[in-house]
């Protein structure tokens, strides 16, 4: 190897890396007192993708399979190998699908689950999984950084940073023999004047049983009075009839309502009349099925979707 070839190996080599400190610079900048949820495209299933002002991230279900690797692709940069929270709202196979696929490439610091199993082959990977890596074992492309599992429960407060908080509102109480969609991880994100609801699979019981317990009182009261009123709802269950009862769409008030689904299911989703009720309520729907990717920025005070 001649001289003028090591000098301009090492002036490509200090070039590549001005660009990618540059692009990591206008990242941050961009990102700066900006709260981002991504509804992602994965089909038939859930995935939602948060990034909070801070940089801290979470994952909310990974959909059915590998599409979750392309989607977090598209937003994520490329270097970014880690996510600090993973929470599967329930064990069916088009919410954990593609979390195996995830905590094989990504290094997750956090994993929350209701703690009632499924019954997919996915799940089944997915907790061996979480075991090995709770044990700090060689895993996937990752050298065995050792993951935290929690089971979420009401009251829990998963803090982001900068003023972003991921509430639990449901299960209030241990699962244990619930269906696995009745057992759903019902979440509330909170960035100043604006807030998410994630209901998962959530049916139209436990919407009424939140609608219950929920007096409307301010943020940071007892678990008891945690409100419900958010300008973005995840519909439940996919739009099916199942969920979003016109009580519950009533009390969360939202400006938007978000409909995870893939095109032309065979489950007929969403629902007409689930359609009907959010739309009497003047809540403008969004869907993956016909949108595809639908993302949302708020700094706090104003909220748009890209």
């Amino acid at each position: 190897m001649n001289k003028n070839f090591k000098i301009r190996l090492l002036i490509l080599i200090i070039l590549l890396f001005g660009v990618i400190f540059a692009l990591y610079a206008a990242f941050r900048e961009e990102r700066k007192g900006i709260l981002t949820v991504a509804f992602l495209n994965i089909g038939q299933g859930d995935a939602i993708f948060i990034e909070a002002p801070s940089g801290n991230q979470v994952l909310i279900d990974g959909g059915p399979s590998k599409a979750i690797l392309r989607e977090l692709s598209k937003v994520m940069p490329f270097y970014d190998r880690s996510i600090d929270v993973v929470l599967a709202t329930h064990a069916d196979q088009d919410h954990v699908g593609g979390l195996p696929d995830v905590l094989n490439k990504y290094d997750v610091n956090i994993f929350m689950e209701t703690g009632v199993p499924g019954e997919s082959s996915s799940y089944k990977e997915l907790e061996k999984i979480i075991e090995e890596k709770s044990q700090g074992l060689p895993l996937g492309n990752l050298k065995g950084e050792t993951l935290k599992k929690i089971l979420a429960r009401r009251g829990m407060e998963v803090d982001l940073g900068e003023g972003a908080i991921l509430q639990v509102l449901f299960p209030d109480r241990d699962p244990s023999g619930m269906e696995t969609n009745t057992s759903s991880i019902v979440a509330r994100l909170v960035y100043g004047e604006n807030e998410f609801l994630f209901t998962g699979d959530s049916p139209q019981a436990i919407e009424n049983y939140l609608v219950s317990v929920s007096q409307g009182q301010p943020l940071k009261v007892v678990p008891e009075g945690l409100p419900l009123t958010s300008d973005v709802l995840k519909a439940g269950h996919h739009g099916s009839k199942t969920s979003s009862s016109a009580a519950f769409v009533s009390a969360v008030s939202p400006e938007y309502v978000v409909i995870s689904a893939g095109k032309d299911n065979r489950y007929g989703h969403p629902n007409q009349e689930v359609l009907d009720i959010i739309t009497n309520f003047g809540a403008k729907i969004l869907r993956t099925d016909l949108s595809g990717r639908i993302v949302f920025k708020s700094d706090g005070v104003n909220l748009e979707v890209k």
